[in-house]
């Protein structure tokens, strides 16, 4: 009698232990789909916030919105920097210039391109005559910032040769497969001389990897129209011969 006793109540504990295991299941199996949507749904927040997190620059030109701002210093007519060598790339192909006004009454441009020889397949503002010393896929930045008191015009080049030194002046003319027909140094006053003072030099030294920057200032800012490009020489100085040439936007 005891046995038939227990082993009824092992047999009703083994039923009770399977419907809790169903049930269990059940529960699991309830849950899963909300948590697949919750997985799907933190993905795609993910996804959002990576693909949303590239912007460019916009808004003031004071320090406050992303883009160029005065750093206090004086208004030396040329000055020069070498990269960090870490690169900030904006893709695989160029960004459309971006700009605005600034709050303190001045503006701000910034431009980028990619080089690549004349007659490329896919057109660029940037060409490149030489690819020893410009390689084709190098990049370039050019950012333009002005106020009431100083104007500024900087320069960043990435994958050219690395430790060499390269000569680059803002010129009259848009670029072209001719290099001449970025026509001469932008002037602020006609003169038969070539000088850092008169004209935008960004003569710049390339670091180990390739990559160089240059800033010039001046207290006066271009006419309307009259600076249209960027030439990178093979040698500093006045003169060189034009290996890459940028057609920038620059503003008045």
């Amino acid at each position: 009698m005891t046995a038939q006793v227990d082993r009824t109540a092992g047999a009703a504990g083994a039923a009770g232990a399977a419907a809790a295991a169903e049930a269990a299941g059940a529960g699991r199996a309830s849950r899963a789909p909300g948590t697949v949507r919750r997985r799907v749904l933190v993905g795609a927040a993910a996804l959002l916030m990576l693909t949303g997190g590239a912007t460019i620059a916009h808004g003031a030109a004071d320090g406050t919105d992303g883009a160029p701002a005065p750093d206090g210093g004086g208004h030396a007519a040329h000055s020069t920097g070498t990269g960090a060598g870490t690169g900030t790339g904006t893709g695989s192909g160029e960004a459309g210039p971006v700009g605005g006004a600034s709050r303190s009454g001045g503006f701000w441009m910034r431009a980028d391109g990619v080089f690549s020889p004349p007659g490329s397949f896919v057109p660029s503002d940037a060409l490149t005559y030489d690819t020893a010393l410009v390689p084709a896929a190098a990049r370039i930045e050019i950012t333009q910032y002005a106020d009431r008191t100083s104007h500024r015009v900087g320069t960043r080049l990435r994958g050219l040769v690395p430790n060499r030194a390269y000569g680059m002046h803002v010129h009259t003319s848009p670029c072209a497969a001719d290099p001449a027909s970025a026509g001469p140094h932008y002037q602020h006053r006609a003169s038969a001389t070539a000088d850092p003072v008169n004209e935008v030099w960004l003569d710049f030294r390339t670091d180990r990897n390739g990559v160089g920057e240059a800033e010039a200032r001046h207290e006066w800012g271009f006419r309307d129209g009259g600076a249209r490009s960027v030439i990178v020489h093979d040698a500093q100085g006045g003169a060189g011969k034009r290996v890459a040439c940028f057609t920038v936007p620059f503003s008045s």
